[in-house]
């Protein structure tokens, strides 16, 4: 059967609000582990226990990506008194580059959602805000739409203020919507992983949630290499499925960004490639990565 007529009905399964965990554990390390050997046994332990489960002959790669304070929230209105609109930051415009946006100073626009889209009639949004000190006013221009995204121009009154100051200031993390909660000031610190540190994810790669300072140290206490890579998580995330099969599912794509001297140390390693997640797999296994790296591997 081609992948492409699998029907997305058979992915269904019921998952009830109370199982699903709306915080993180307050020792992130303390969950418990899956954990599948050679045989096919399968048995739980915690994933403290991580660094003595792994292969000496291994290697860990890992998604270093960082969530941002995609959301901002605008009234409309020259009192800001008005109808709410949420603004929902998903990928650099102009510039395209997300550290290029991240640093801009007067005016930058993203591709967004746009949250009570019917009451913003194209009019400018205003903001007033004090950053550290320092007064001006963001404006938010929607100045096009493609499909259920707008394009939207923010533009600020101080040039000695970056972009990434202003969301980083104003704006919220974007947490999972089944978590069916308000974002709350620890989600700031809850919904990152470790070892992120390259801004532009809307979402975390969750599987390095669980990663604590104390197990990357047994890692490395075992001799086993670490080894980073970017994806910034997309909208892609947070759409729906709504076709019938696979196949007919609009899939977004994604910033990736995967060093040479990886690229390099990855096609001549013998060590065995472990990618923790689904965002490094599919990094490892894109056509930019896999021409050179043998990715049956993984």
């Amino acid at each position: 059967m081609n992948i492409r007529d699998i029907r997305i009905d058979k992915f269904d399964y019921p998952l009830p609000d109370e199982r699903i965990a709306k915080h993180p554990l307050a020792v992130r390390d303390a969950c418990l582990l899956l954990v599948k050997d050679g045989d096919g046994n399968v048995s739980t332990r915690i994933f403290s226990e991580l660094p003595e489960l792994l292969p000496a002959d291994s290697m860990l790669v890992y998604n270093n990506t960082r969530v941002i304070n995609a959301r901002l929230r605008f009234r409309k209105g020259e009192a800001s008194d008005g109808a709410l609109i949420e603004i929902f930051c998903l990928e650099p415009s102009v510039p395209a580059d997300y550290a290029c946006s991240f640093a801009s100073t007067g005016r930058c626009s993203w591709t967004c959602f746009v949250g009570n889209s019917k009451r913003w009639k194209n009019e400018p949004l205003r903001m007033p805000l004090v950053i550290d000190g320092e007064g001006l006013t963001l404006m938010a221009t929607r100045i096009a739409r493609e499909g259920n995204t707008s394009v939207v121009e923010f533009s600020w009154d101080n040039e000695a203020v970056t972009f990434s100051r202003i969301i980083s200031a104003v704006g919220e993390i974007p947490i999972p919507p089944y978590l069916n909660r308000s974002t709350e000031e620890s989600d700031s610190r809850d919904y990152q992983t470790v070892f992120s540190h390259i801004d532009g994810s809307v979402a975390a790669p969750t599987a390095g949630l669980h990663f604590t300072p104390e197990v990357l140290s047994g890692i490395d206490r075992r001799g086993i290499p670490r080894r980073e890579l970017t994806l910034h998580v997309g909208a892609g995330t947070f759409q729906p499925v709504k076709s019938d099969v696979i196949g007919e599912h609009d899939m977004h794509s994604e910033f990736i960004a995967v060093g040479r001297e990886l690229i390099a140390e990855l096609a001549e390693t013998s060590r065995r490639v472990i990618a923790v997640g689904t965002t490094s797999v599919r990094t490892l296994g894109s056509k930019r990565c896999a021409g050179t790296v043998d990715e049956r591997r993984y």
